[in-house]
């Protein structure tokens, strides 16, 4: 036989054990389906395809106040616990309220946070969102401590609800507008000034509002790392180049020109010395991420809603009449924003119906036993509060969109975990709720509006408007 032919015979042989080789390590954990004991079995479930599993079928897009055609039948046919192949790991979902309280009561302990490789690249391995053990527990600490400084501070009410106005006074004359871009553009204009302290005319707003945008696109496309795609364009390397030269120049401005220091967050996190560059520049970085993009999609999902319910309008508008009664042209307070009651309602339940955030990633640190299942160590773990969001058996009429169903606080951290739960819940919800508020607040007060026709949110898992 000449040599090509041996070539050739090497290719074959090293392809087929390739394949092997990933078809046994993708159904390996099946063999261990009883786990050694009688009383404790891994949930049931399908593996699908070697390598992909089904993680195509798990991120099949479908309106966000739905669970979507997957979970539909795998929870019909497996029951609210069950194990597939996701992300290349074997991992359990849990579509279960008590077994996702217990996940999130159980961080560090039990379960770890464990999000795709891709996603550690552009966040970057200090990013509070992916940090875990003590590292976590120091960067949340600092970030707590910050978000309680900015929000006993006047100013920040007071910039959330002069961006609003100019929002919506650049509205006057037109017939429609696109209001998620709207959203969008506040929730910016708000997060860019209490964190860098820059106003929307600053022409660094909009530097920083490019890179950002390359930045997101990154974050939702696939992880692929082939320049000119939208992930390698959004090079965590190039935002951050953007950051730091913003703290240079704040530095500079203090020791050379001796300008005085600004109030805003940058301001503080500078003084913080339990902190490297690196996790200050993440700090920024993840502080635009979460006041941007969740923000506005929280007020998208509000007006969305509100748009489709006369009642719940009219109930938001007397509210807020009401508060308006008792000042003159004042701007709010912590005071008003302490008797939005309705408006909370509303809140929570755009929260519920929408969701935002529909999973979170974690891994089993150790063999976790829970009523009659097991998650074997070193399994991933998906909690998927939507599912729970979702299911008539902890709300009913689950699938209507009704503010007035939390008139009970009864077990709310359960039932309800838009922003996640335990030590990982997202520090800064409270800020999100305080804009969305004092928006609401002008909104319903200037403005009626319709929705067009054929509009609904759609999941991607990330959750984007259909028009």
């Amino acid at each position: 036989m000449g040599e090509e032919g041996s070539l050739l015979i090497i290719v074959i042989t090293l392809v087929f054990s390739f394949v092997i080789g990933i078809t046994l390590n993708h159904f390996w954990p099946l063999f261990f389906n009883n786990y050694g004991t009688t009383l404790h079995v891994i949930p049931k479930g399908t593996f699908g395809w070697p390598l992909l599993g089904e993680t195509l079928s798990f991120l099949k897009p479908h309106p966000s106040n739905s669970i979507g055609t997957f979970l539909q039948q795998h929870c019909s046919r497996y029951g609210k616990v069950f194990k597939s192949h996701l992300f290349f790991s074997p991992t359990v979902v849990s579509c279960d309220q008590d077994l996702n309280y217990f996940i999130l009561q159980n961080e560090d302990k039990l379960f770890q946070c464990s999000y795709p490789k891709p996603i550690h690249g552009i966040l970057g391995k200090v990013s509070l969102l992916v940090a875990v053990g003590d590292t976590h527990k120091r960067l949340r600490n600092v970030s707590l401590s910050l978000i309680s400084t900015i929000k006993s501070k006047p100013e920040f009410i007071n910039d959330v609800e002069t961006l609003a106005l100019q929002i919506l006074q650049s509205w006057k004359d037109k017939h429609q507008v696109r209001y998620w871009e709207e959203a969008r553009k506040f929730s910016f204009n708000v997060i860019v000034k209490q964190v860098l302290g820059l106003t929307p005319d600053n022409p660094q707003s909009a530097l920083i509002l490019q890179d950002f945008l390359a930045f997101m696109r990154g974050l939702i496309s696939l992880p692929l790392y082939i320049p000119g795609t939208p992930y390698a364009r959004a090079a965590r390397s190039r935002i951050s180049s953007t950051i730091k030269a913003i703290i240079e120049e704040r530095r500079r401005k203090h020791v050379v020109d001796g300008d005085g220091k600004k109030n805003d967050f940058l301001e503080i996190l500078l003084c913080v010395d339990t902190l490297s560059e690196e996790e200050k520049v993440s700090f920024v970085l993840d502080s635009l991420l979460g006041g941007y993009e969740t923000t506005s999609l929280l007020m998208a999902m509000v007006v969305f809603f509100i748009g489709q319910s006369q009642t719940a309008f009219d109930r938001l508008k007397e509210e807020h009449d009401n508060i308006r009664s008792t000042k003159e042209k004042e701007l709010l307070n912590w005071e008003d924003y302490q008797k939005m009651d309705f408006t909370q309602k509303v809140i929570n339940e755009a929260l519920r119906y929408g969701n935002v955030v529909k999973f979170v990633h974690r891994k089993a640190l150790k063999d976790v036993k829970f009523k009659d299942y097991v998650i074997p160590a070193g399994w991933k773990v998906l909690p998927v509060f939507s599912a729970v969001h979702l299911d008539p058996s902890v709300h009913p009429n689950a699938l209507h969109f009704n503010p007035w169903r939390w008139e009970s606080d009864e077990q709310i951290s359960k039932k309800l975990t838009p922003f996640g739960g335990g030590s990982r819940c997202c520090p800064g919800f409270e800020l999100a709720k305080v804009e969305v508020a004092f928006f609401l607040h002008h909104l319903v007060q200037k403005y009626r509006w319709e929705v067009e026709e054929g509009e609904q949110p759609i999941a991607y898992p990330y959750v984007e408007f259909k028009n």
